[in-house]
């Protein structure tokens, strides 16, 4: 059994400031000095990210969807080893799921498998004494939920403010804090950057997360809410741990697999580069915007989904980097690209060229596609045997021409098969969370010790490669 102290953040809906509070709390925390950790229920990373830059630690996701319910609790544990607090921000109302599956999926099922007290924020500025039957019903919907209180956001007045007080003194739930209307300001950067102002270190980031923090020590009672934090019971079971049950052969020296980041991180989940070091591997960061070459030795390559589909217009400006991934998977090395990451890899997206390591191009639309998927993996590939269930998340505006080449990564019911898997390539739009298939970075790590594939040549190459100008002979790709 272990004791780590833990509060949920959740609300009524989307929209009632529980995101900015989930920072702001953990920053003011962590400037008092008490070592904290932020996660968020959902697939959401960018999200994620901007908690652990306010715990100063990474911030990882929490979705039972995607890692099992029975992955939640290991997977805080890990994560917030050593910490004073994990505070957990749900994602949309309380007992919401973007699949409609309330009983697993909601804020309130994490709550419940966690054994954590919940802390309801509430956006009371068009409502009076209506906000005790509001919480109250939020209470008494699940017997199994432990609402521990709230927070009061949007406050009008004094006089508001004594009033609401006073109608949830009524039904015996506490209050934790209050906040005024100017006193949680929307400054975090615009959300069509990503994660890219976390890893990037931006000066905004910084000065948004500490902006959320100072609001919170003057408006909420953080000594109370510990108090409450401390009042979970203990959980049982072991930390979840990246290390595999037997190590890994690759001799005194692993190899080197770039992964694609920035300074504050990766644009994957914290698990898979913590799973491909415990495989083995030497992880080093590049850069997708500053380095324009490989760094040296690299056998691998890992793109993880949260490079924001906004900055293609970076990624295809830095042509020598370009150049050097395409030469890595023309030479078999393993590459792994999911979500938008697929697109660098593309031949070009809205008629910016990007790679060239797979004959598609992207065109980026106004609607968005976003849902869980069952997939099946139709090829082998470097780190996924055809025929293996996995189930992932698609988050993305692009649409790519062909939607997967001549060997597809993924199908599904009720879609075309997707993806491209290519040489050592597989790439997709379906972002999946290493932390439940940790074989994934262990035969990721295996392809980089081996040596590659030869490369075809004379007519089998030509079969396999088609480019459509002279410019692209020789540049690598799967006939679509």
């Amino acid at each position: 059994m272990t004791v780590v102290p833990r509060l949920v953040l959740s609300a009524p809906s989307s929209g009632h400031g529980k995101n900015a509070l989930a920072i702001g709390l953990l920053a003011a925390l962590a400037d008092r000095g008490l070592e904290v950790a932020g996660f968020k229920v959902g697939p959401d990373q960018v999200d994620a990210a901007y908690l652990g830059l306010a715990a100063g630690r990474p911030g990882r996701t929490l979705d039972p969807r995607l890692v099992g319910t029975e992955r939640l609790a290991p997977l805080l544990l890990h994560g917030a080893a050593g910490t004073g607090l994990a505070v957990v921000q749900g994602s949309m109302g309380l007992y919401d799921s973007l699949t409609g599956r309330c009983e697993t999926e909601s804020t309130a099922a994490v709550a419940t498998a966690l054994r954590s007290p919940v802390v309801l924020v509430v956006d009371v500025a068009a409502m009076g004494q209506s906000v005790a039957a509001l919480v109250h019903g939020f209470r008494a919907y699940d017997e199994q939920l432990w609402l521990g209180g709230v927070i009061l956001n949007r406050v009008a007045s004094a006089r508001h403010e004594a009033l609401l007080r006073e109608a949830l003194d009524d039904i015996g739930v506490p209050v934790y804090g209050a906040l005024r209307r100017q006193d949680l300001p929307s400054v975090l950067p615009a959300r069509r950057h990503g994660v890219v102002p976390v890893l990037a270190g931006a000066g905004e980031a910084t000065r948004a997360v500490r902006r959320l923090g100072e609001a919170v020590t003057a408006t909420v009672d953080l000594d109370r809410l510990l108090g409450l934090a401390n009042s979970a019971p203990p959980l049982g079971g072991q930390p979840w741990s990246p290390e595999p049950p037997s190590g890994l052969p690759v001799g005194a020296a692993g190899p080197i697999v770039a992964v694609v980041g920035g300074p504050g991180g990766s644009f994957g989940h914290v698990e898979a580069t913590e799973l491909l070091r415990a495989a083995g591997a030497q992880v080093v960061t590049l850069d997708p915007f500053a380095d324009e070459v490989l760094p040296a030795g690299t056998r691998a390559l890992v793109v993880g989904g949260a490079l924001p589909e906004s900055y293609v217009e970076q990624l295809s400006a830095n042509r020598r980097l370009c150049i050097a991934v395409a030469e890595l998977a023309r030479t078999g090395r393993p590459v792994v690209a999911e979500g938008a990451g697929l697109l660098w890899l593309a031949r070009e997206v809205d008629g910016l060229p990007m790679c060239g390591v797979l004959d598609a191009i992207g065109s980026i639309r106004d609607g968005l596609v976003v849902g869980y998927r069952d997939a099946i993996a139709q090829s082998d590939s470097v780190i996924v045997r055809r025929g293996e269930v996995v189930t992932g998340h698609k988050e993305h505006r692009t649409v790519l021409s062909p939607r997967g080449g001549q060997r597809p990564a993924w199908s599904w019911p009720g879609g075309a098969p997707e993806g491209f898997v290519w040489r050592g390539v597989q790439a997709s739009q379906l972002v999946s969370h290493w932390a439940a298939y940790p074989r994934f970075a262990q035969r990721l790590v295996a392809a980089a010790v081996a040596e590659p594939v030869p490369i075809p040549t004379g007519a089998d190459q030509a079969a396999e490669v088609t480019p459509t100008s002279p410019a692209e002979v020789g540049s690598a790709g799967p006939s679509a």
